[in-house]
């Protein structure tokens, strides 16, 4: 897995330790207050306590969670009632054998592989758990495998885009803005782009009466052909003509460091968007792409046996 090594998140095997520790200091310890004290025993700071998953969940949070299930379940902390957790002698035992805690998947399996046994009626979750040297929590496994799928779908829309004719491309992205909102729920918004178009490609209406307005520049160009410093001074130029102050310049190909300087530079408020950013927010918007299958994952409902 690629995730753990950007993340600034210790990996789930690093809080067994923290939540034993955890759950030592008082006899009976709530869930939120285990989570809570994890995050303080592993000193982790702003940023990695701000990390959160696709999902919005926190990272940090969730790592906990699924250390605390492991440890539930070989026995090291007693779940004595709903959301309330004491130590076991077994936990006081394993922070004998392990001072030093875990720091790898492969000892964290190792130990805990005997209490999650392979049956057929067992959640493949789980077995993926155990299988794997290098896994992460179910949970983010689950949006692991969604982000490969996101990253393939991606390439493909770009080689569509970069293969369409240029019109299909200008209102393509004009599609893309008014799926993000822009245009108001009336939709207003339109491609202009050809012969006499002042050099913008497409233009939203802010309010019902087009009174503010926001202008387009789509590019369709080859991943090795970036727009440079001219294309965006270009662009600069028809937006004055138009009387307008800002813009959007959005390319199926990738913008020079001069052209990203000069667009930070100039007054006019220029947004620029490059091929990757385009695929993504095609996308998240469901531009060009459609939901093929959707999974539940599904958790243990408390409250029903209270």
């Amino acid at each position: 897995m690629t995730e753990t090594a950007t993340s600034s998140v210790p990996i789930w095997p690093e809080f067994v330790k923290p939540v034993l520790v955890a759950v030592s200091q008082e006899d009976v310890v709530s869930r939120r207050t285990i989570v809570a004290r994890c995050l303080d025993i592993l000193e982790l700071d702003g940023a990695a306590r701000s990390e959160t998953l696709d999902s919005g969940g926190s990272r940090a949070e969730n790592r906990a969670q699924w250390a605390i299930t492991h440890a539930t379940k070989a026995g090291l902390v007693d779940r004595v009632s709903r959301g309330q957790y004491r130590l076991a002698h077994k936990g006081t035992e394993w922070l004998d054998e392990f001072p030093n805690g875990l720091h790898d998947f492969a000892s964290a399996n190792h130990y805990f592989a005997p209490y999650w046994p392979e049956k057929a009626s067992q959640p493949a979750a789980a077995k993926v758990a155990v299988q794997s040297p290098d896994t992460a929590d179910p949970i983010e496994l689950i949006e692991d495998g969604v982000a490969l799928i996101k990253a393939e779908v991606a390439t493909a829309l770009l080689s569509r885009l970069r293969e369409a004719d240029p019109a299909f491309f200008e209102q393509a992205v004009v599609d893309v803005l008014l799926a993000m909102g822009y245009g108001g729920s009336e939709q207003r918004g339109k491609r202009i782009g050809g012969t006499g178009d002042g050099g913008v490609d497409g233009v939203i209406d802010q309010d019902t009466l087009g009174l503010d307005q926001i202008y387009v520049q789509a590019k369709r160009y080859g991943a090795a052909n970036n727009v440079g410093r001219e294309a965006i001074n270009a662009f600069v130029g028809a937006l004055h003509g138009f009387g307008a102050s800002r813009g959007v310049f959005i390319t199926s190909s990738d913008f020079t460091q001069h052209a990203r300087e000069y667009a930070r530079q100039v007054p006019t408020r220029i947004i620029l968007i490059n091929g990757d950013r385009l695929a993504e927010l095609m996308i998240k918007y469901r531009v060009g792409v459609q939901v093929k299958k959707s999974y539940d994952v599904v958790e243990l409902d408390e409250d029903f046996f209270e």
